[in-house]
């Protein structure tokens, strides 16, 4: 019964590394207590998750030092949040966005970068019509699979919008025709 026990505590803690990796650390300082808690720790020691980028890190997930996000797609209410390889895309209802460089995250899963915003209207292009957009900064916290985003224009200070988007969910974007 007693190695039965230590199995469930070791594949316990397993569960816990992979969903917490501040628990994965304790879990190391507990290796010195159960051989099963040791060997548990081992066995993540070269597992990636689905949301870790290429450099070894978390995209969306606490840790220790900044990564940059995982290309993919964020989709909330009236955003679409496609991060790539050297920055992102975004579509909002009547506007559309860009990030020009990767979006790093720090150990908290905070962020801030800074992209270009423009302005949309139905029917056909007007004399005076800004197409060259405006500098906004995008700033926000990303947890696991979810997000909340701020985009404030440079300058005024004015909040375009503050979202919450999911990792691989459907935008609910309405777009001005």
């Amino acid at each position: 019964m007693k190695h039965g026990l230590k199995m469930t505590l070791a594949v316990a803690a397993l569960q816990l590394v992979t969903a917490y990796p501040a628990a994965g650390r304790a879990a190391r300082r507990v290796q010195h207590a159960s051989p099963h808690a040791a060997l548990a720790a081992r066995a993540l020691a070269g597992r990636r998750t689905p949301m870790m980028s290429q450099t070894g890190g978390t995209s969306g997930r606490r840790k220790s030092a900044s990564d940059a996000l995982t290309p993919g797609v964020w989709g909330g209410e009236h955003i679409r949040f496609e991060v790539t390889e050297r920055g992102a895309n975004i579509e909002y209802d009547c506007a559309h966005g860009t990030v020009e460089g990767r979006i790093v995250v720090d150990g908290q899963g905070r962020f801030s970068v800074y992209g270009l915003h423009y302005e949309e209207h139905g029917g056909p292009s007007r004399p005076g019509d800004d197409a060259a957009g405006f500098r906004v900064r995008l700033s926000g916290r990303v947890g696991g699979s979810l997000m909340k985003l701020t985009v404030t224009r440079v300058g005024t200070r004015r909040a375009i919008g503050t979202f919450s988007l999911a990792r691989d969910r459907e935008a609910n974007v309405v777009k001005c025709r």
